[in-house]
């Protein structure tokens, strides 16, 4: 009884807050706009936000706040309307309606993916290519190899699509991988079931639905205007119901779709990335890092993120959606020292009390420092008095790009080091030990 309580408790606020929501018209260009100030939020730090953004190479930036434009910018030379691809952000569209194909019965996450793309679809001896399912598809554990050597013939391995380039690696679901190959594959399945193109099935299904003004695939990448891309995070705000009307009707698919998939990527969903979780994998790494994706944003933000810095980031318990695209923030890969570095600056602007209350905790809770922080050429760990026995360096990709051992008095050069965020893994007779620190942009002294 106490459940069916909760669940029905549950139920009613979500419908609470969807009704509270605002929906931009299908037609037209209306989209209601609220002032920053009339939330509460920090206005003085906006303009610190919207120059970091300028410099990190963005053409549009949009946060919305319960579905109203609250900061809308666009740099240089860009336009509203203006299209730009979401690179492996548009995941997030494929993974929304795979489960409106599974809503409308023309295919189950468990049904093999040879039943839509035909045996022989990869490299594979049948009995393992016969593993592999849509859900694998959608989790990154197909376990096909992704680490195929370019070649003459095949320059880019890891988005080939012919079955000479998918080869078996792993039987599926004990490996992940971030592969682009199967997930792209996963578009022809939809299609196959649907028996219609990939593009009309997403016109029909989402863009005629919440009034996308644009959305076309080109080479399974998608590219809109921006507030299309805005319209898009606003509808995954309300759990897939825009303005009464369910677009995907499965509870129990979306909520998966947003959270761990597997055991082996706890913060990888159905193509989503999910913050908040205890580890992570990045593409083209086999390394699990044992902490959340970005310790300034929110544990419940979920979250697309593409090729060159494009985010498309949920907020949930905010009624937030914030996206960015643009030219490379930080390196080409997906998850970048920009995101931590920008959610720093959003949760200033959201809540600074919350946020300013939080890092005193955790500050109060460190039992290792690192002096100063930021810092730029070299820097001191505090061990309470205890010696450090070494330190590695991890930049946000999770690439570990430092080490020192038994650094002397506790000190270590990092005048090597790029600028941006590192998490510092540190050893000494207490245990192991991580901490962020930012190496500061620029030259110069401590």
């Amino acid at each position: 009884m106490k459940t069916i309580y909760l669940g029905f408790l549950f139920l009613s606020i979500t419908q609470l807050a969807i009704a509270q929501m605002y929906f931009p018209p299908k037609t037209g260009n209306e989209w209601a706009t609220v002032a920053p100030a009339a939330l509460g939020w920090q206005t003085d730090r906006i303009p610190d936000l919207l120059d970091f953004l300028s410099e990190k190479n963005t053409k549009a930036f949009i946060v919305l706040k319960d579905g109203k434009i609250a900061i809308e910018q666009y740099f240089g030379d860009f336009r509203p309307n203006d299209l730009w691809y979401w690179a492996s952000a548009g995941k997030t569209v494929a993974a929304l309606l795979v489960g409106v194909a599974q809503d409308q019965r023309l295919l189950h996450l468990d049904d093999p993916t040879s039943r839509y793309l035909g045996e022989g679809w990869t490299n594979a001896p049948l009995e393992k290519e016969d593993l592999i399912t849509i859900r694998h598809q959608l989790n990154m554990t197909a376990g096909l190899n992704d680490q195929l050597p370019p070649t003459a013939e095949v320059p880019d391995p890891a988005n080939c699509l012919t079955p000479d380039c998918l080869q078996y690696l792993a039987d599926a679901g004990t490996r992940w991988a971030y592969h682009n190959a199967p997930y792209r594959l996963l578009q022809d399945v939809v299609a196959a079931a649907a028996r219609q193109s990939w593009q009309q099935y997403t016109n029909q299904q989402l863009k005629q639905k919440i009034g996308m003004r644009t959305g076309t695939w080109f080479n399974y990448v998608f590219w809109s205007q921006p507030r299309d891309m805005a319209r898009f995070g606003l509808l995954m705000l309300n759990r897939g119901i825009w303005a009464g009307e369910a677009i995907i009707k499965d509870e129990r698919y979306f909520q998966e779709m947003i959270s761990p998939s597997q055991a082996l990527n706890p913060s990888y969903g159905y193509l989503w990335w999910l913050n908040g979780q205890e580890a992570f994998m990045l593409p083209q790494l086999r390394t699990v890092f044992p902490w959340q994706m970005l310790p300034s944003a929110p544990s419940d933000l979920y979250m697309g993120l593409g090729l060159n810095d494009q985010k498309l980031y949920v907020y949930p318990s905010a009624n937030i959606v914030v996206i960015r695209l643009g030219e490379s923030a930080e390196g080409r890969l997906a998850l970048s020292d920009f995101d931590d570095a920008l959610w720093e600056k959003l949760m200033r602007i959201f809540d600074v009390r919350t946020t300013a209350q939080t890092r005193t905790t955790r500050k109060d809770q460190r039992t290792i420092r690192v002096i100063p922080n930021p810092g730029r050429i070299s820097i001191r760990i505090d061990a309470e008095g205890l010696p450090v026995s070494y330190v590695e360096a991890f930049n946000s990709q999770g690439q570990l790009v430092a080490t020192w051992t038994d650094p002397l008095n506790n000190e270590i050069d990092v005048s090597r080091l790029r600028s941006g965020l590192y998490v510092m893994m540190i050893r000494s007779e207490r245990g192991l030990e991580r901490v962020r620190w930012l190496k500061e942009w620029g030259s110069g002294n401590n």
